[in-house]
């Protein structure tokens, strides 16, 4: 079985131009037109190859690597082998990532899974369907009745645009994906299988059974969002749920019914937020975070992982811990019962009964 290259190489870069792009000086000395072919961890790159290094955790890989280039930051310059050129960057990840696009554009969003550009044979669009020029739509993919899709984006396999749903340009749709009810912006980024636009969970609930509530909002999702794989975004009952500019979901993160997402907030996977919560701008949600209905979480404010968040969160606050507490507060709790528990251990003789 041969092994395939899945993301090609687009170009090479001089030193010099890696310099200039990633905000560094070229030490005094190194040639600027020697080409980098390739980007790679510390452990992997070779002589052709450009490396970076933020993490102290990795300092035994920086003292060993082979890397022709590495970006680091100041502090761990001195530890940069002889033989691999140090450029000196106050952001080197911000840096590596630059660099990176330059080298990989294909990975930066999903593509077409078939290799076609326009229209491919075997996908399904309605005839009263806008799409604007250099849109390219995958074998299987359907586009519904009066649905729009802006110039430049790409609707993989088996994604659903449904009825009347807007896409703006340069817009990335993943395979087997479906929208529905919603509005989306431009470069806006959707990976394979993510929900947007279906029913919100909402009942009107008594003794004798549960009433279907009709969900009529819509999504509005705007520009520069990128959202996970298997994600799932539910439509408003009566009013939309929104997605603010900038913002970044990772996978599998369910948003309920009438939710208002800020600009450029971050919400790791498994994060599950209930109907009708809104998050202002800059908001950073840990991993499996768990927030109830109708709550706000202020601008600014950050919430550690597998917290569970019941009520507000002031702007710029730090929580964490179930139920969530400001996070000095729950660091000097976990602090105080550990210390209990030892104190228990001991006079008990190490004794569990």
């Amino acid at each position: 079985m041969s092994e395939p290259q899945f993301f090609p190489i687009a170009t090479s870069l001089s030193y010099g131009e890696v310099a200039a792009i990633s905000g560094a000086a070229l030490p005094e000395g190194v040639e600027p037109t020697r080409l980098v072919t390739g980007a790679a961890a510390l452990e992997a790159a070779g002589p052709d190859d450009i490396a970076y290094m933020d993490n102290p955790k990795y300092t035994d890989a920086l003292a060993g690597t082979s890397a022709g280039l590495c970006l680091v930051s100041s502090r761990f310059a001195a530890r940069v082998p002889a033989g691999t050129v140090a450029l000196v960057s106050p952001a080197p990840y911000h840096a590596f990532a630059r660099i990176m696009a330059r080298f990989y554009p294909d990975a930066l969003k999903p593509r077409s899974v078939f290799g076609s550009q326009g229209v491919a044979p075997g996908a399904f669009v309605h005839a009263t369907a806008r799409i604007e020029d250099n849109v390219t739509i995958d074998p299987g993919a359907v586009v519904g009745p009066g649905a729009e899709i802006g110039a430049g984006s790409v609707v993989a396999s088996h994604a659903v645009i449904g009825p009347q749903v807007r896409i703006g340009r340069d817009c990335a749709i993943g395979a087997g994906s479906t929208l529905q009810s919603a509005l989306v912006g431009n470069r806006v980024i959707i990976h394979p299988g993510v929900r947007i636009g279906q029913d919100g969970f909402g009942f009107a609930m008594s003794p004798k059974g549960h009433m279907k509530v009709p969900q009529i909002g819509r999504v509005i999702i705007q520009d520069d969002v990128e959202i996970g794989a298997n994600s799932c975004i539910d439509r408003g009952a009566s009013r939309d749920t929104v997605i603010g500019e900038g913002t970044k979901i990772d996978n599998l993160v369910q948003i309920g019914h009438n939710c208002v997402i800020g600009r450029h907030c971050v919400i790791v996977s498994q994060v599950g937020i209930a109907g009708s919560t809104t998050l202002e701008d800059f908001v950073v949600l840990g991993g499996q975070v768990g927030l109830a209905g109708h709550l706000t979480v202020g601008m600014g404010a950050q919430v550690a992982a597998q917290s569970g968040v019941a009520g507000d969160i002031p702007r710029g606050a730090r929580y964490g811990g179930y139920p969530a507490q400001p996070a000095l507060s729950w660091a000097r709790e976990t602090a105080l019962l550990k210390s209990l528990v030892a104190k228990r251990g001991k006079s008990s003789g190490g004794s569990e009964s």
